[in-house]
């Protein structure tokens, strides 16, 4: 997760005229049988949305299925960091890939040349980009297969797991901030960071829920080690407040009344609907506390 030290950092570059971003992979095939009738292999590149400017990195590769290996993705890794020098890009601080069948593949290549590869499901950015090829290129292309060559590898939902004792603070609340409020977070006092776009398309007056936790001894240790595990998204099953993180994690952070659980899911699926599934998370000192050790936007929405 992105530290006050390095916005700075970014802000420093950013005056310099070089934009840093991390970057989000997805290497894997689309529903497109080429004219060998094998599948087509992509490699997709987006960079994370940053603070201080709307620019946008993009890459995309074809692999021939033959060559599907790691030797071909450090290939193509440099090739996009050329590419990406070329359009006023630093290389990239982080490398996020959210499919664990690829995993070892990715990690080899990015070991390679340097780079930190995070195993996440962080990539808001890539999602948004995998559908809409899926709904605006992929159905024109000869070849095209209507839905998938054979259905994506499932992930493995492991038991949810108790929230390390690192994580638990003192004591934890259900908080809602407006969508205009969310609009403005990039000026807040927060330590570590992972801040999203809100869309336009939200009303201003739209809530996000969200979840407050309190440490008043260690707050930013305890935002470190929150930003460390990928914080993905929160979920309500079976009276039971989760949170996804990381490639395949899940977390319980508390169990929940009845009431408690229908109010929170209530919420949760409102943003669904008309918030884009935002939710966020903040680590703060005290209820009272104006600064946030951290704040964390998260976005609820399908894995391509």
């Amino acid at each position: 997760m992105i530290s006050a030290e390095q916005i700075q950092n970014e802000a420093d570059e950013s005056s310099s005229g070089i934009l840093s971003g991390d970057w989000e992979l997805d290497f894997y095939s689309r529903p497109i049988l080429e004219p060998d009738g094998k599948k087509r292999w992509e490699l997709l590149i987006v960079s994370s949305p940053i603070e201080q400017t709307s620019s946008t990195f993009q890459f995309e590769k074809r692999c021939p299925a033959g060559s599907v290996n790691s030797t071909w993705l450090t290939e193509a890794l440099k090739e996009a960091i050329s590419a990406a020098e070329s359009q006023g890009w630093s290389s990239p601080r982080k490398l996020r890939s959210w499919r664990s069948s690829m995993r070892t593949m990715i990690q080899r290549a990015c070991s390679e040349l340097g780079l930190e590869m995070v195993p996440s499901r962080r990539t808001y950015a890539l999602f948004d980009w995998i559908a809409e090829r899926e709904l605006d290129l992929y159905p024109k292309e000869e070849g095209y297969m209507a839905g998938p060559l054979a259905p994506p590898p499932a992930r493995v939902s492991s038991p949810p797991r108790p929230l390390p004792e690192s994580l638990r603070g003192d004591t934890w609340n259900w908080a809602e901030l407006s969508a205009s409020s969310l609009r403005e977070a990039s000026a807040w006092p927060i330590g570590f960071r992972g801040l999203l776009p809100v869309p336009e398309t939200i009303n201003d007056d739209q809530i996000i829920p969200g979840l407050r936790l309190f440490s008043q001894t260690r707050g930013l240790a305890l935002a470190g080690l929150l930003g460390g595990m990928e914080p993905v998204c929160l979920k309500v099953s079976s009276n039971q407040l989760l949170l996804e993180a990381g490639q395949d994690d899940c977390w319980l952070v508390s169990d929940l009344s009845a009431e408690e659980a229908n109010t929170v899911s209530s919420l949760m699926k409102q943003a669904s609907d008309h918030a884009d599934g935002l939710q966020f998370i903040a680590v703060q000192t005290s209820p009272e506390a104006e600064r946030f050790e951290g704040f964390w936007l998260l976005r609820d929405q399908a894995e391509r």
